[in-house]
């Protein structure tokens, strides 16, 4: 605990600093606890998304093994041209939000390549958004958990160690202050009492000239 000072100005400071500790705890407390629920339902929705990611590449596999021939789907056929990601904002933390992917399909012989292949490249693609949308989905969560342990140290700050000590120091200054202030009236008390007696003397003298 820093060195503070045992006067009126140094009470007043600590004084505020408690009232400010104080007022800021909740709305700390408050950010904390809802950015824990916002994880915990974007990690839902990652993992619904990747268990509709499986699922549709569990159906497609099933489809492909029934009409491909080995080798016939061209390697590379999908490419990812673009993300589009917009912006959102949870408890003052700016996320991305994924609104979608734009995809090219690589050149390939229309006379030698079976039919199903354009179907089973629009299949790729939607697998391929999922797991991008599932990638977008987990950078949300990381930042949000950056952002929690920021949130979860000044709360920890707060509780355990600004408020306690503010107000150790608030009844150090105070005790400090009463006993001066005893003590000024004891040496009053004394001051006056010695006073009397001097002027009691004093008048005994005169009198007894």
């Amino acid at each position: 605990m820093a060195k503070i000072k045992l006067t009126k100005n140094e009470l007043r400071v600590q004084k505020d600093a408690l009232k400010m500790y104080k007022r800021y705890l909740p709305t700390l407390t408050l950010k904390k606890q809802q950015l824990q629920a916002e994880i915990r339902v974007i990690e839902e929705k990652a993992q619904a998304v990747r268990e509709q990611k499986a699922e549709l590449e569990k159906g497609f596999s099933s489809w492909i093994a029934v009409f491909s021939e080995q080798n016939a789907f061209p390697n590379d056929v999908i490419t990812v041209s673009n993300i589009k990601k917009g912006v959102g904002n949870i408890a003052g933390v700016e996320i991305p939000i994924y609104e979608g992917a734009d995809f090219s399909r690589r050149d390939y012989d229309f006379y030698t390549t079976p039919l199903w292949v354009d179907m089973a490249a629009t299949h790729m693609e939607k697998a391929m958004s999922l797991d991008l949308e599932a990638e977008v989905l987990d950078e949300q969560v990381r930042l949000l958990e950056k952002e929690l342990l920021t949130t979860s140290q000044r709360v920890n700050l707060f509780e355990k160690v600004k408020i306690p000590e503010t107000q150790e120091n608030i009844k150090k200054i105070s005790i400090y202050m009463a006993d001066q202030q005893v003590s000024a009236v004891v040496r009053s008390k004394i001051s006056k009492s010695k006073i009397a007696r001097q002027t009691a003397a004093a008048l005994r003298k005169e009198d007894a000239v």
